[in-house]
């Protein structure tokens, strides 16, 4: 059974950072693109990041020049790195993956607050 695993989630206030971890097991041919997205109550999920297999990263353009994702493949491990975070960074974090040959799954989600 895949699972995904998120870490890293928590309180920080306005400029400051926070690392997010998510660890994939179960997938026996492996895991595709890897990636983030967030979503705050009554909104839809938001695409943050990804990265490829490949490692090409793409960013939303609210994020971009202040969080890095990342990637270990032999830890099946997605990392995205925040700086600089602001207030409307507030939400819960999914970590997506995509499988091989076909198929995804979704993480359970990591709060993350940026107070002000």
């Amino acid at each position: 059974q895949v699972q995904l695993v998120e870490s890293g989630g928590g309180l920080v206030q306005a400029g400051g950072s926070l690392r997010l971890s998510c660890a994939a097991s179960g997938g026996i041919f492996g895991f595709r693109t890897m990636g983030w997205y967030r979503q705050t109550p009554g909104e839809q999920r938001d695409l943050v990041a990804t990265i490829t297999i490949g490692n090409d990263p793409n960013y939303a353009d609210s994020v971009k020049g202040r969080f890095t994702i990342s990637r270990d493949h032999a830890k099946n491990t997605v990392y995205l790195q925040m700086n600089s975070l602001k207030p409307e960074d507030t939400a819960v974090y999914y970590c997506y993956a995509q499988l091989a040959p076909f198929g995804s799954k979704w993480g359970q989600g990591t709060q993350v607050t940026v107070s002000s």
